[in-house]
């Protein structure tokens, strides 16, 4: 066949190209003669695909008269004038096309493109910018706002993850769907995993152990193709490395818990300066494709080391969690491995799926999927509670909106009358303000997933993220009991009920239609769910129980982050630094409020690293705290950032605070065993 390889590659990424309709619409209605922006920025994490779309995008403005020029950042040299040379030869063309690949490598030149390069191209340019991060602010002021979008590139949906197997793998549906699941939405994790089921026939996630060259391709796209940005050599980070892949979420407070020895503050900075992490809250989470991949590496290579710092990890988070951030049972249930327990709960699909209310009439006329899930009358008792109590809601959406799951429940002590009044809750409600200690219970309705058949799907998270978020809901800062409807013809609930130690309960079932819901209750114990949790990846690690899930084993109350927000804003209160938490942490005596002060000015000094970015969060801190006579909209003033972005970020500096004072402040658990 004539042509040349170049042209082969060319004709295979066209055929393997799938999905991404909308996005392809929005630059199909650029290249116009007066396009209605200019400068679009495709924003999302690695391995989403944004590469694949822009090629397909410079062959559609190259078929649309448009001239393309591909820079990526990666490639460019670092040397001055390199971009200009670029850009300036484009100003040449009548209907340049400028499409700048690995952006975030190159986003210091923003500044340089809005005022120098960028204005000067013929006003029929198109200018993309595709990388990791969001555009900066500064791309919506000063008239740029009239000219630039911003397009996040979201995961595949179901069915465009399906054509994307189709395009390139042979395999059968039910590989297929396991495939599209694992993936959670990555065109690269897809394609990779494909290749792999295709020649062994089947997939599951044991095949990461037994292929490590899919773990060897995930992370050498992700990460060994970015160059550290830190100066430490990585292999001095192995540990650091392996906390952020076992854990959902790392915090410097983490790391000195876990890792006693090391420095937690400049672990985390330089945890943070990696391509492959993302700042959450106060803490760094690491890309989830690489963070899967890493730590199945880490159990075939190190299986010890893994298990020790996965028992570290749980302890630390449940020493948080039961002194008050019930948030952190996320993370616990993200250490559970059992496919049964993680099917009803955790939240590793929020990358695919969002928790949210219900909207008003959104089941006056539910999809014939949803409506055939269940009986007229017991859809006709579920509109009057939604109706009458939304509050006891909690639904499943993908990224297009859609409805993929509904969660009812209720508490003894927080529902409503309707709530006791319904036929399928009330019985239940009865019970378990009658037979739980304090009424400390969660008592399920009923929980649908509504992208399975009625036998349940293990492989499916959508329960895992209603329950969960139900859970954070409920008003309980650590439920006892929970109270769950389970249908024997549902094979993924009754496992998870087996697995969770769920005991029935007579007398209470309620029939749904033709189905019969039992009643199942599961008792975690004085220690709660918390305890529960802990004790569960115990159990999975081989130890024993926790003697006392009460006492978290002697190490005491932790101090908080309330407790470092209240001492920022008390900084230049000596008498007040002196009854702080703090002050026992200082050990300082008479000198305590003084060494709390300095504490904190540390803080505000060193939790910030080097760049524009961390500058600015380090100069709001200082301004914020360091002179309290001063308010936040002369330190707003003084640093020209606008009101808005001046508390976007302080509280995003007031997390770091915390995180390098608790780093401080957190007792060593790898000894408390």
């Amino acid at each position: 066949m004539a042509g040349t390889i170049a042209d082969r590659v060319r004709a295979r990424d066209v055929e393997r190209f799938v999905g991404r309709t909308a996005e392809l619409a929005v630059f199909d209605g650029l290249f116009v003669d007066d396009p209605p922006a200019s400068v679009v920025h495709v924003h999302g994490p690695g391995g989403i695909g944004k590469s694949a779309l822009l090629r397909q995008v410079e062959r559609l403005g190259a078929e649309r008269g448009w001239s393309p020029w591909r820079i990526d950042g990666r490639e460019l040299p670092p040397v001055p004038g390199a971009l200009e040379s670029i850009v300036l030869a484009a100003h040449a063309e009548e209907r340049p096309l400028l499409l700048f690949d690995t952006y975030e490598r190159i986003s210091g030149l923003d500044g340089a493109l809005r005022t120098r390069l960028l204005p000067a191209l013929p006003a029929r340019a198109i200018v993309v910018l595709a990388g990791r991060e969001r555009p900066a602010p500064e791309w919506f002021q000063d008239g740029w706002e009239h000219v630039t979008r911003a397009l996040p590139l979201a995961p595949f949906s179901a069915a465009e993850g399906r054509a994307f197997v189709d395009a390139h793998a042979t395999v059968d549906e039910a590989t297929a769907s396991a495939l599209v699941r694992w993936s959670t939405g990555s065109p690269l994790a897809l394609g990779l995993a494909a290749a792999i089921a295709q020649r062994e026939g089947r997939w599951d996630e044991g095949l990461l152990d037994a292929n490590p060259e899919l773990v060897e391709a995930l992370v050498g796209r992700l990460v060994l193709a970015q160059e550290f940005r830190a100066g430490a050599p990585a292999e001095r980070h192995d540990d650091v490395t392996a906390v952020a892949a076992i854990a959902r979420v790392t915090t410097a407070s983490m790391l000195a818990a876990v890792l006693p020895g090391i420095a937690p503050n400049e672990a985390q900075a330089w945890l943070r300066a990696q391509a492959i992490a993302e700042p959450v809250g106060d803490g760094i989470a690491m890309h989830e494709l690489v963070r899967r991949a890493l730590r199945a590496q880490l159990r075939v290579q190190r299986p010890e080391r893994e298990r020790e710092l996965r028992r570290r990890i749980a302890d630390h988070l449940h020493h948080l969690a039961v002194a008050g951030d019930a948030r952190l049972v996320i993370d616990l249930a993200e250490l559970v491995e059992d496919p049964a327990l993680r099917w009803g709960f955790g939240a590793d699909a929020a990358r695919v799926l969002r928790p949210d209310g219900l909207r008003p009439g959104e089941l006056d006329a539910p999809p014939a999927r949803v409506r055939d899930r269940a009986s007229e009358a017991w859809w006709t008792a579920t509109r009057v509670l939604a109706d009458a109590a939304p509050e006891h809601f909690v639904v499943a959406r993908d990224h297009h909106d859609d409805l993929q799951g509904v969660a009812i429940a209720a508490t003894p002590r927080g529902a409503s009358a309707a709530a006791f009044a319904d036929p399928f809750l009330g019985r239940w409600l009865e019970h378990a303000r009658d037979h739980v200690p304090d009424g400390n219970a969660l008592v399920w309705r009923d929980a649908l997933d509504l992208t399975s058949d009625e036998a349940g799907d293990l492989a499916s998270r959508v329960l895992a993220v209603i329950n969960t978020a139900t859970i954070l809901r409920c008003g309980l800062p650590n439920p006892r009991c929970f109270y769950i409807p389970i249908s024997p013809v549902n094979t993924a609930s009754v496992a998870f009920a087996r697995q969770a130690g769920a005991r029935r309960v007579e007398g209470l079932d309620v029939l749904v239609g033709s189905v019969l819901h039992e009643a199942h209750v599961i008792d975690h114990g004085p220690g709660g769910v918390l305890g529960g949790l802990r004790a569960t990846i115990y159990a999975e690690l081989g130890l024993p129980r926790p003697a006392d899930d009460a006492d978290d084993r002697g190490l005491g109350a932790p101090v908080t982050e309330a407790d470092v927000r209240q001492a920022l804003r008390d900084i230049d209160r000596p008498s007040e630094l002196m009854a702080s938490p703090l002050a026992a942490l200082v050990d300082a005596g008479p000198g305590a409020a003084a060494a709390v002060r300095e504490l904190l000015v540390t803080a505000m000094s060193d939790a910030f690293g080097a760049g524009p970015d961390e500058e600015l969060l380090r100069d709001v801190a200082l301004g914020a705290y360091a002179d309290p006579s001063t308010t936040h909209e002369d330190v707003a003033h003084a640093l020209h950032v606008s009101r808005a972005t001046y508390f976007r970020r302080l509280r995003q500096a007031n997390e770091r605070l915390c995180d390098y004072v608790l780093a401080a402040a957190t007792p060593r658990l790898a000894d408390a065993a």
